[in-house]
């Protein structure tokens, strides 16, 4: 297949465009200019440095690498996720906006399969349950968490209620593994070894991870799969009372401390305790159905 790649050097871009690569795909990349652009070559990716933010340059991008599909891959994520909640609102705007000029100019040209990323740990599902495809994301949540849930709502219902092309939704799980913060040498891990990441009240909030190369592996299985919404998650589902200290445990970290919700308000705000008492795992039932989806165990699961 002739592929575009929007976001094409991020932790599941520049795997996914190997995976794609090796299959014997043609494959244009779009990135910031900069060493992407040499990152994409190398693997024998075209690359494009449009920016997602401009209409036009979107438009002229497509148009030029004529794809049967485009991915959507798109985010902008610090480098330490102690900034998570500041780079919000870019990250927010590049899916509201940047989505959009993806849809729109692919929908104009033709493309037949349009596949975006989505979370796959807003979802809104009552407590004690695993959240399914039907569940929408929780558009009322707190801060900067809620108006990220509703572009990514927004966006999901452009994307299958498209009727021009075929529409398919990937609610990824946190992402561990290389490239990302959740490794022994990662983020996070420096984090637990500094007693920087805590948990925050009884940390009942559950969450679902996935292994980036599984992640990957389903958005492979994706070009050709029935178009829907999709939960990429792994088999694992754990409050936080309980994956953290696992996680502390596997990179030689202490035993995270704990911190009463207010005090956590005052300090961290709405949208941290929110990620630590309001979160709910989800179902990866549908991808292993209809994507032969088969995500290795949590690798820190106790």
């Amino acid at each position: 297949m002739n592929i575009f790649i929007a976001g094409a050097t991020g932790a599941v871009g520049l795997p996914l465009v190997r995976a794609l690569r090796a299959q014997g795909h043609q494959v244009t990349g779009m990135t910031r200019p900069g060493p992407g652009v040499d990152r994409l070559r190398e693997l024998g990716a075209e690359a494009s440095t449009a920016d997602a933010f401009n209409a036009t340059e979107v438009r002229r991008a497509l148009e030029a690498a004529k794809p049967e599909v485009v991915i959507d891959q798109l985010t902008w994520l610090p480098p330490s996720p102690a900034d998570i909640i500041k780079a919000m609102p870019n990250d927010t705007r590049l899916h509201r906006e940047g989505g959009a000029n993806l849809l729109t100019a692919s929908e104009a040209i033709g493309v037949r399969r349009f596949i975006m990323q989505s979370r796959g740990f807003y979802l809104d599902a009552p407590s004690g349950t695993l959240a399914d495809e039907t569940a929408k994301l929780r558009r009322d949540a707190p801060g900067e968490i809620g108006d990220s849930a509703r572009a990514f709502d927004d966006y999901e219902s452009r994307v299958t209620g498209s009727s021009m092309l075929a529409g398919t939704v990937l609610r990824y799980g946190f992402f561990y593994g290389p490239g990302t913060w959740y490794r022994p040498d990662g983020a996070v891990a420096d984090q637990a070894r500094n007693q920087e990441a805590v948990i925050i009240g009884d940390g009942s909030a559950v969450w679902s991870f996935v292994h980036i190369d599984d992640a990957v592996a389903a958005t492979v299985a994706s070009l050709t799969a029935k178009p829907g919404v999709y939960n990429i998650v792994d088999d694992d589902p754990l409050p936080v009372s309980e994956w953290l200290p696992a996680f502390a445990r596997w990179v030689d970290a202490p035993e995270p401390p704990r911190v009463g919700v207010d005090d956590a308000l005052k300090t961290a705000g709405a949208e941290a305790v929110y990620y630590h008492l309001s979160l709910t795992g989800a179902s990866n039932r549908k991808a292993k159905a209809n994507l032969g989806f088969s995500p290795r165990p949590l690798l820190w699961k106790s």
